[in-house]
């Protein structure tokens, strides 16, 4: 079912959850439940949203129903589909769909709008905050096919920098590379993000303040109160440091906002429908209205609904979809971290395959499957696509009792029915 919004350019919407700290922001979204159903993108709903942002204070006294002649009735068994939604959108140049970075179900919705606009307008790019902007030749390299996914994955650090399993990105990344869809990084690095953490925006260089947008807007008080409230949700935090918890969001989405500008003004006559969490395009406050700030251009807004608390100007439209889940993923219970010479077991999981297998804390991983271990993301690389059950071998060095390191060797089923 689909929702639009009468007081917005009219579009639909979508759900996310996204990290709350100062290299994440979520505002006033809340993370759904996940359930393992096939998804059938064309039983997705969208309403309008017509529910007023903020809270109205009612007076004790009835006014005789006049503030009640704002409700509004939302008739679900009759709400448009998809079908009703894509002309819409069609009309736009930069169409934002939001997400929970953990749910497949939001992916796929956001792989059918994007099918769906593809095959009526072709001349599309991809805008996607997994990526960051110092691996756009990467992303470009995958497109033309002259990389393959495991090298995308490692050349663009993803598993560092991104974090989330890979899985829930890849029909999209096919569907891009099978239809040479150019797909943006717009994401601004880690290494600012965290220096802007530490030292704010004022106690940048003049070097480093060429690596960022030369316009950081404030002046949306809203925005910055509803961080305000996310900030102090976090007691353990300075209340000192809220300005530059603001600086630091405001970089990450000014970042993104300029970058998706600058392709829509480098492509006047194409249209880019970008992919980020609901919290960076809730209210349009994170990104679209940063956009549209640079370019006179039509944007529409799409969040998926399910775990968010709908209001007026929430977003243009809001998508109520069949849930999703990836196949389960084989594991074998170990805490890892990188360390000079591999990867460091730093913890055994409870009921570890690979403990009962005879790993053990401290060993360093240095081959998987016969292949090479050097770092965490190359763990996840091998594993990526290995379902519980599945035998897998561990080589690792271990320390010796007289005579220094020692390698073994582990065979063992993967866990994680």
């Amino acid at each position: 079912m689909i929702y639009a919004n009468p007081n917005r350019p009219q579009v639909f919407l979508m759900t996310t959850i996204n990290s709350i700290l100062s290299v994440s922001i979520m505002l006033m979204t809340a993370a759904p439940v996940v359930h393992s159903v096939e998804h059938h993108s064309a039983s997705a709903a969208v309403t309008d949203n017509h529910t007023q942002q903020g809270d109205i204070e009612v007076s004790a006294l009835h006014d005789g129903g006049k503030l009640f002649q704002r409700a509004v009735v939302l008739e679900l068994n009759k709400a448009p589909g998809l079908d009703e939604l894509i002309p819409k959108l069609l009309s736009k140049q930069l169409i934002s769909i939001g997400e929970t970075h953990t749910n497949y179900g939001h992916h796929l919705n956001q792989l059918e709008i994007i099918r769906r606009i593809h095959a009526q307008f072709p001349d599309i790019a991809i805008g996607m905050e997994m990526f960051q902007q110092p691996y756009q030749p990467k992303l470009d390299a995958f497109v033309r096919g002259d990389i393959n996914e495991e090298q995308l994955i490692a050349e663009s650090d993803w598993y560092k920098r991104w974090r989330y399993d890979y899985r829930l990105y890849r029909p999209i990344l096919d569907f891009a590379q099978k239809n040479n869809i150019p797909v943006v990084a717009l994401n601004i690095s880690t290494e600012l993000k965290e220096l802007v953490s530490e030292v704010g925006l004022k106690g940048l260089s003049e070097d480093q303040r060429q690596q960022i947008p030369a316009e950081i807007d404030r002046s949306d008080l809203a925005y910055e109160q509803r961080l305000l409230d996310i900030f102090n949700q976090h007691p353990e935090m300075n209340k000192g440091d809220f300005e530059r918890f603001v600086d630091v969001q405001l970089l990450w989405d000014e970042s993104m906002a300029s970058r998706a500008a600058a392709w829509l003004q480098m492509h006047p006559g194409n249209k880019m429908i970008l992919l980020a969490g609901s919290g960076h395009l809730i209210y349009g406050s994170g990104i679209p209205n940063r956009v549209m700030r640079r370019t006179s251009i039509e944007s529409a807004t799409v969040l998926p609904a399910d775990g968010l608390e709908i209001s007026r100007d929430i977003a243009d439209f809001v998508i109520y979809s069949p849930t999703a889940a990836l196949p389960k993923a084989g594991l074998m219970g170990l805490f890892l971290e990188d360390v000079e010479n591999g990867v460091k077991i730093s913890e055994l999981g409870s009921n570890s395959s690979a403990a009962k297998a005879g790993v053990e804390q401290g060993d360093v991983i240095q081959m998987l499957n016969g292949k090479k271990i050097t770092t965490l993301s190359d763990i996840k690389i091998e594993m990526l696509d290995k379902p519980p059950g599945e035998e897998v071998s561990l080589g690792v060095s271990r320390k010796g009792m007289l005579w220094g390191d020692e390698m073994q060797e582990f065979t063992f089923e993967l866990g994680g029915f």
